[in-house]
């Protein structure tokens, strides 16, 4: 379960342009993954995470499409935030032909000076 607002420390400019290229990253990933698959390895991907949440497969595509994703992010074993932050400091060349500029569109600060 993530933190209250107000409980986590706020994020530097920096801090928070290097979690959104992560975000990017992962994003990046799970896209090239889902687009090669068909809707029959999607609805089966669904169905294999409505098992493992113990729950109905729901019905619209886009909650399959949602599941799917679940399903494959763990699968791919994509790195946690503070693997991938260490290793795109040592080299960041290495995944910025990977980012697909998500991280470019993130949006401002809030006026009341809240957490991005």
């Amino acid at each position: 379960m993530s933190e209250p607002a107000a409980e986590r420390p706020r994020l530097t400019d920096d801090q928070a342009v290097l979690r959104a290229k992560y975000y990017d990253f992962c994003s990046a990933r799970l896209a090239g993954l889902l687009l090669s698959l068909s809707p029959d390895e999607i609805f089966v991907l669904a169905e294999e995470s409505g098992v493992e949440a113990g729950g109905p497969l729901e019905s619209p595509y886009d909650a399959m499409v949602r599941r799917a994703t679940v399903m494959l992010a763990r699968r791919v074993g994509l790195p946690t935030y503070e693997a991938w932050a260490q290793a795109y400091a040592e080299d960041p060349t290495r995944f910025e032909g990977e980012l697909i500029g998500l991280w470019q569109s993130e949006p401002e600060a809030p006026a009341n000076g809240t957490e991005r």
